[in-house]
């Protein structure tokens, strides 16, 4: 398998109300895998540019983007397969989820808040593991090098 070089990628830990907003982003219902807005940087663009347009694009939001609270990484021993997430604090300046909003690239098919004991109880999957430290945390955490899960 050849070296492959990193994905680098900004997610946002965007709190509203006390609940943490998360994306689907398995189109078809492929998984129940719960993550993050956010995706893969493109070059030429600061991470905090990267990243409110991509919540844009998902979610239909308009955020300001502060502080790194996690770095955390994900591999996929298979296909050599590496990303390296960035998570930022966020705030939501304009818009409101809306059911109708569609994902121009179609991959965020769900978005939805949820509260800190949805997260820790286990009613949901999600990744990372420490996501609902860092959301509701002041630190920056870092998360290592875990295998991928669908």
């Amino acid at each position: 398998m050849a070296k492959r070089t990193p994905r680098l990628a900004a997610r946002a830990l965007i709190l509203q109300e006390d609940r943490l907003l998360l994306v689907n982003a398995y189109p078809g219902g492929r998984s129940d895998l719960w993550c993050a807005p956010g995706g893969g940087a493109e070059s030429g663009a600061s991470l905090p540019e990267n990243l409110a347009r991509e919540v844009h694009e998902e979610c239909g939001l308009i955020i300001a983007v502060g502080v790194p609270a996690l770095v955390n990484e994900f591999h996929d021993p298979r296909t050599g397969f590496h990303q390296v997430d960035l998570f930022f604090r966020c705030t939501l300046i304009s818009g409101a989820l809306d059911a109708a909003w569609r994902d121009p690239e179609g991959v965020v098919t769900e978005r939805r808040f949820f509260t800190r004991a949805e997260l820790e109880q286990g009613r949901i999957r999600f990744k990372p593991d420490s996501l609902a430290r860092a959301a509701w945390g002041t630190d920056c955490l870092y998360d290592p090098l875990e295998p991928i899960i669908l």
